[in-house]
């Protein structure tokens, strides 16, 4: 009989508190409820002195949670972290050749970006499957370079920071959007790193940061891209850095409630000890997980090499002989059966792989999920596989 036939797979008696664990918008700190906005700044101005003092305030918490260095540029933008990204990218390419890496949903569409939209004749793209990065030792470091430090829909990030060389010509711009406050970033090797609200905080949509380096700035300030750049992407008026972006003064209107649970999270955050303490936690997320999949037949690491595994982005494959011998169009059904499942009960909600990702599950393990949660799901994952499993 199948290890994971209906028989075998008994209903567990424990559920995870919180079920939410998409990637993206993630599961709101522990403990949060709507009276966290109680003292959002509603109907005032984002330009008054006490809005901009709220959006300062989450630039001087983000800052200091992630140990940005002194000298860098930190900034509430528009549009999540994709704004973020395109502010850059748009911004920031064209002096000299670029490499991006491409091995997931997101890289991907900052590659096609930068090929098809910006045009950009002196690119390279380098590729991988999901489950892998591309060849680092390919990578021209004298090319400015575009980089997932996390891939949010392959489960795979930079097995650390010697994967840039401290020494680098070009500007390596981070989506750092399912890496940040959750995984050390190298801010030496760096230069311009971007994220949003939404993911490792679990805040509310919309919102983007970007950080920028003392070299990020002075190209800003000293090459004159060749193309026009919408409002909400000009970070310089006159050659010069508009400064006011980088103490609160937004280039768009922002969400006073949005700020003020970002707001909420990060004093949340210091509260849970700072970065090494948000760290801590999506480990022992991983390390769950980790433990299970050892035991478990069905299912697989979407990443095949341990040091590069996310802890965030935690993402699985179904191998299952039964399920691999099924046309894609027939595994969708059965992970849709498995979801539909889950969802029914309760007990986890958002888990189903990205729509280009092979076929599996996708679970969030950031800060804000509780590890306990995770490891009261993981029963539950061999229960509903076991309910679709034919019998032997």
């Amino acid at each position: 009989m199948n290890a994971f036939s209906p028989s075998v797979a008994s209903r567990p008696a424990s559920r995870p508190h919180n079920p939410c664990f998409s990637s993206g918008p993630c599961a709101k700190r522990p403990g949060w409820d709507v009276s966290a906005l109680s003292k959002a700044l509603v109907g005032r101005s984002h330009r008054s002195a006490e809005g901009r003092a709220r959006l300062n305030e989450v630039i001087v918490r983000s800052s200091r949670i992630l140990g940005i260095p002194e000298g860098w540029k930190v900034g509430i933008v528009p549009a999540s972290d994709t704004g973020a990204m395109e502010m850059a990218l748009w911004s920031l390419l064209g002096e000299r050749p670029v490499d991006v890496l491409a091995f997931e949903s997101f890289s991907a569409l900052w590659a096609q970006d930068i090929v098809s939209q910006l045009k950009l004749e002196n690119a390279r793209v380098l590729k991988a499957d999901y489950g892998h990065l591309p060849a680092l030792s390919d990578i021209n470091w004298d090319h400015d370079v575009v980089l997932a430090w996390n891939g949010t829909t392959s489960g795979v990030c930079l097995p650390g920071p010697e994967a840039i060389p401290a020494s680098h010509d070009g500007l390596v711009i981070c989506d750092a959007t399912s890496a940040a406050f959750a995984m050390d970033l190298p801010w030496d090797r760096l230069d311009v790193v971007t994220w949003s609200w939404q993911k490792a905080l679990g805040g509310e949509a919309a919102h983007g940061m970007i950080a920028l380096s003392p070299r990020a700035v002075q190209r800003l300030e000293a090459y004159q891209p060749p193309r026009g750049l919408p409002k909400i992407f000009r970070m310089t008026s006159k050659g010069a850095l508009i400064d006011g972006i980088f103490k609160g003064d937004t280039i768009n209107t922002p969400s006073m409630l949005c700020v003020e649970d970002a707001l909420d999270s990060l004093i949340w955050a210091e509260a849970a000890g700072g970065l090494e303490g948000l760290k801590a936690r999506s480990r022992a997320s991983l390390a769950a997980v980790t433990e299970w999949v050892a035991q478990a037949d069905w299912v697989e690491f979407l990443a095949s090499h341990e040091a590069e595994r996310s802890s965030t982005a935690i993402c699985l494959r179904i191998v299952a002989p039964w399920f691999v011998a099924l046309e894609r169009s027939e595994q969708m059904a059965v992970l849709k059966k498995i979801l539909a499942l889950l969802e029914k009960e309760g007990v986890a909600f958002d888990i189903g792989s990205y729509r280009d990702a092979p076929v599996g599950l996708r679970i969030w393990g950031g800060a804000t999920v509780e590890p306990a949660d995770i490891k009261a799901l993981l029963p539950w994952l061999d229960w509903a596989f076991a309910q679709v499993t034919p019998a032997a």
